[in-house]
């Protein structure tokens, strides 16, 4: 059997593949682009991808293939009816990344809470020694104990966020798709836009979310509220978060993922690099190393399930 990955460098260089020759053969490649795809599958059994796109055009000439595993919880990126017709199973990780992305989330919020990335600039500077003070106060943070935090989507991520959330005191509600385990209160998105001082995102990208935090409801939210995108990026209008933030609708941004990443050199967010106000990072809050170590072991457990024809994590059997 041969076992192809096309972008290991999505998952770290420092991470052995290894355990993948359990199973067969194994070919590896950091990287693929689109053009390469149909060339480097063709004599695939097991395809084991990031965020490359999987699809008739691509998959048209694998024609050994029978099972797409995923280094990630989301698989908008394969045609799941293609697969369906053409019998290729197709496996997802789940719950892999759920303690690495909550840290993220709190790093970010707490770096913006306390404007940090001032303070760091202000000592690195060279401001901190010429000021003959002891201290500096400005600009002005405030502890986030009593304030309301927003948890957009809640499934493990947002429960753990909430949990992290709860622990420090602040008030904890929630807008989620069903109205069940309602830990905390569940209210409407529009609700969530007003009422969060700190609005975290973590809901999967459907129809129903793609764009959802638009002008209008940015609108809606505190000018000094946080807002912090760590799920998808097609979730927000980037253009409309980028006007946003400088026109200062909200007060701080923190994200980690984007509609094409990485973003081009025209992207909307790009006016905001250097806004202390804002914290971009390259899609790494899934990628401390124990969870990528887990993901190795969730997609090895995959393949093991699907040859001994269990139906392990096969997203293509939803709906």
């Amino acid at each position: 059997m041969k076992i192809t990955v096309l972008n290991a460098a999505t998952i770290g260089k420092d991470l052995s593949m290894a355990p993948l020759s359990a199973f067969g053969e194994v070919a590896v490649y950091d990287k693929t682009e689109k053009e390469e795809v149909s060339s480097r599958v063709c004599d695939a059994d097991v395809l084991i991808i990031n965020k490359l796109t999987c699809n008739e055009e691509t998959l048209k000439d694998a024609k050994r293939l029978k099972l797409i595993c995923l280094s990630a919880t989301g698989y908008d990126n394969v045609d799941l009816a293609y697969c369906r017709k053409r019998g290729i199973a197709v496996c997802n990780v789940a719950g892999y990344s759920t303690d690495s992305v909550a840290q993220l989330t709190l790093s970010m919020v707490l770096a913006l809470a306390t404007n940090l990335v001032s303070y760091r600039d202000f000592v690195a500077s060279g401001s901190y020694t010429k000021s003959g003070l002891a201290n500096a106060l400005t600009p002005v943070f405030h502890e986030l104990c009593g304030k309301t935090w927003g948890i957009f989507g809640y499934g493990n991520i947002g429960k753990k966020v909430a949990a992290v959330a709860d622990a420090m005191g602040c008030r904890v509600i929630v807008c989620k798709k069903n109205k069940t385990d309602e830990v905390y209160p569940v209210v409407s998105f529009e609700e969530l836009c007003k009422e969060s001082d700190i609005l975290t995102v973590h809901a999967p990208l459907s129809p129903q979310t793609r764009g959802i935090f638009d002008a209008e409801h940015l609108a809606l939210m505190k000018k000094d509220a946080i807002l912090v995108n760590v799920a998808r990026g097609a979730l927000f209008d980037e253009a409309a978060v980028a006007l946003a933030v400088k026109n200062g609708t909200i007060g701080g941004f923190g994200c980690d993922v984007y509609t094409k990443e990485p973003f081009a050199a025209d992207h909307p967010y790009t006016a905001l690099l250097d806004d202390p106000r804002v914290i971009l990072t390259p899609h790494m809050a899934w990628g401390a190393y124990e969870a990528r170590v887990r993901c190795l072991q969730e997609i090895c457990k995959n393949i093991e399930a699907f040859l001994k024809g269990e139906r392990r994590c096969r997203v293509d059997l939803l709906g």
